[in-house]
């Protein structure tokens, strides 16, 4: 651990010692925090070390349920496992529910990722009572979105679609709007899935609306393609059209060469859709002039694709000669 030769070992949890493992365990959640993981895992260990030579239960919970979750962020799914265990471990010892709760929670999200499901959903499952019993609602609305995600691996959506809900109306009695934004948009992603596309439509709509209220304009760039997509999946190709204005008006603006290009293309296909030709061919113009631009040969093979397809059916043979040549 850091050097603190002047400091006195002791066996007291408020001890200098003690306060200096406190610290210790701020820097490594900063490092963890900010992906700086290598830093943090350093960092944690030595937290850890300072908490068992105090005897602080609770310090040492809190360090190993850091490390299991940097291993976590790390992939390391088998190490996050078994560093979550030593703190359930001893946070069963001293009874403490919420920390209990915190690193069943975890243990649930290593499982998941070893597609140990049936585990998972215990783990989680006794996750959520356990912040419930502790009238814990952030720690409640995290549990829920990490069974969702479990339920989701199964297939099992409409399972999923009422984890959600329940974590939405948590987050939005906390007023927590970054998770509200999370979980309008995995609403949305679980009912397109389902084919439940007016549904879909609607939680991707006050998703929208936020990302504007907010001013995140990267958000909404992804929501009115989610829309978009939505809407032509629906049958509407006029509303897909609107969409689709909008996010290349949006892309436009972020100067966003990537999304421009997708839109220009998803924009023809809507025109194609209607049966309105012309409009298709001068998107795919556009799209084609674009890739060009950037150098990208495969959009560019695939603008000269569609435009090839639409110039024929307009009877327009020169049109697409003049770019093939």
């Amino acid at each position: 651990m850091g050097k603190s030769p002047k400091t006195v070992l002791n066996k007291s949890p408020h001890s200098p010692i003690a306060d200096s493992g406190g610290r210790v365990l701020e820097r490594g959640i900063q490092q963890q925090q900010m992906g700086e993981f290598q830093a943090a895992l350093i960092t944690l260990q030595q937290a850890l070390a300072v908490f068992e030579q105090t005897r602080h239960k609770k310090g040492q919970i809190k360090a190993l349920y850091y490390l299991g979750l940097t291993y976590y962020s790390l992939g390391n799914y088998v190490e996050a496992e078994s560093t979550a265990k030593l703190g359930l471990t001893i946070a069963t010892t001293i009874g403490d529910l919420r920390l209990k709760a915190q690193v069943l929670s975890l243990m649930g999200n290593t499982y998941r990722h070893q597609d140990r499901y049936d585990a998972a959903l215990e783990a989680q499952q006794q996750s959520l009572r356990l912040f419930l019993q502790t009238k814990d609602r952030a720690g409640a609305m995290a549990t829920l979105n990490n069974l969702g995600l479990v339920y989701k691996a199964q297939g099992k959506h409409h399972d999923a679609i009422a984890c959600q809900k329940r974590a939405l109306s948590f987050a939005q009695s906390l007023g927590d709007q970054l998770t509200v934004g999370q979980v309008l948009k995995n609403l949305g992603n679980a009912y397109y899935s389902l084919g439940n596309y007016p549904e879909a439509i609607d939680y991707y709509q006050q998703r929208l609306e936020l990302a504007q209220a907010m001013a995140e304009p990267r958000t909404a760039l992804q929501v009115f393609r989610n829309l978009s997509n939505t809407a032509y999946a629906l049958g509407d190709y006029k509303q897909a059209i609107r969409y689709g204005h909008e996010r290349l008006a949006l892309a436009l603006e972020l100067q966003d060469s990537r999304a421009h290009e997708q839109t220009l293309g998803n924009l023809g296909v809507g025109y194609e859709a209607l049966g309105e030709y012309e409009q298709a061919a001068q998107h795919y113009e556009k799209r084609l002039k674009l890739a060009r631009q950037l150098g990208d040969r495969r959009v560019e093979q695939q603008s000269l694709n569609s435009l090839r397809s639409v110039c024929y059916t307009l009877g327009d043979y020169a049109r697409i000669m003049q770019y093939e040549t």
